[in-house]
């Protein structure tokens, strides 16, 4: 038997990075591309590599080129730390596992480096595939913790909820972080919103910006931690905005929506550094009269057009920056 197993990238629509701070989200899934993992059951256990972990090159440019889009580490150690902490999960819950073994490969289209979660996406199908293999079921509130225990403690990346949850969902959903919530149940709230209420989307991204993503530079973790009136003051204000997205959309007034995104980038950039070529990309969505924010933390943006003119007028504005426009499928 072989186990296909999909997920997507996302989008964050409103909120973010406010969900990392106990804050409140709204992301969608992003169904123009996917990471796919395939499982079948073999003698052995094995962990295929795909290009991105291959080791052989044409020349030193193509060695540069490859760490620009893929950076030093490729997806074998997402999967390996996967199976790693899906199998204490299950010891840690007392759950038997039978004992055949199963090759497992991973294939991923999403633009990488752009702030979609292109990793989080190959770990997500990768937990479904092992849920699928074993017949384990994780509780669906549960399974984002888990998943981004994966980055956070097997692997020491910084990571938050937010594209785990909406990678577990799909669809559009809206989250809150309530920290009370979050120490004593060990997930947020999430509740699903159908995405037909939502105004026309376009997402654009690049892989040609010099930065990669947002410049970090602003210690804002340690800033948030200190108290700093400014930070803490921006991640309650990024959740009022999310509230006020939710209410909007329950209440069939999407139009309301765009000017919130565009209020959300603005208060970003008064507590972050922003590179120049991340800036040009939001800057000039909105002078053809789009909003635009970043979908994450940087390389694409995400906002709301109207009508088929101006979207045209954004594919004809944006392409010459280097940058990909396109309508996000989310159903």
């Amino acid at each position: 038997m072989i186990i296909r197993s999909t997920s997507y990238p996302r989008a964050g629509l409103v909120g973010n990075p406010s969900d990392g701070y106990y804050g409140k989200t709204i992301s969608f899934i992003v169904k123009n591309f996917a990471a796919e993992v395939v499982l079948y059951e073999t003698p052995s256990l094995e962990i295929l590599p795909a290009k991105r972990d291959h080791s052989i090159f044409g020349g030193i440019a193509d060695l540069a080129q490859d760490v620009r889009q893929f950076g030093y580490y490729g997806g074998l150690r997402l999967l390996k730390a996967s199976i790693k902490r899906f199998y204490d999960y299950c010891r840690e819950n007392d759950i038997d596992l039978h004992e055949r073994n199963f090759t497992i490969k991973y294939s991923s289209n999403i633009p990488s480096q752009v702030g979609m979660a292109g990793s989080s996406a190959i770990i997500t199908a990768c937990f479904n595939a092992l849920m699928s293999f074993y017949g384990v079921t994780i509780p669906k509130p549960i399974l984002p913790s888990l998943i981004l225990s994966v980055e956070n403690e097997e692997l020491k990346i910084p990571a938050g909820l937010q594209d785990r949850v909406i990678q577990t969902y799909e669809g559009l959903v809206y989250m809150d972080f309530d920290r009370d919530h979050l120490e004593t149940q060990g997930h947020g709230r999430y509740e699903e919103i159908d995405p037909k209420l939502l105004p026309p989307l376009y997402i654009a991204y690049t892989t040609r910006l010099s930065e990669g993503t947002e410049i970090f530079h602003n210690d804002i973790r340690s800033r948030f931690n200190r108290g700093e009136a400014l930070v803490v003051d921006a991640m309650q204000f990024w959740a009022d905005l999310t509230t006020r997205v939710r209410d909007h959309l329950l209440a069939g007034r999407p139009e309301k929506v765009g000017p919130l995104l565009d209020a959300n980038f603005d208060k970003r950039c008064e507590i972050y550094e922003m590179g120049r070529g991340n800036l040009n990309m939001v800057n000039t969505a909105r002078r053809l009269g789009a909003t635009a924010k970043f979908t994450g933390s940087g390389g694409a943006i995400v906002g709301t057009y109207d009508g088929e003119e101006m979207f045209q007028k954004l594919v004809e504005g944006l392409e010459p920056l280097g940058m990909s426009v396109f309508k996000p499928q989310i159903l």
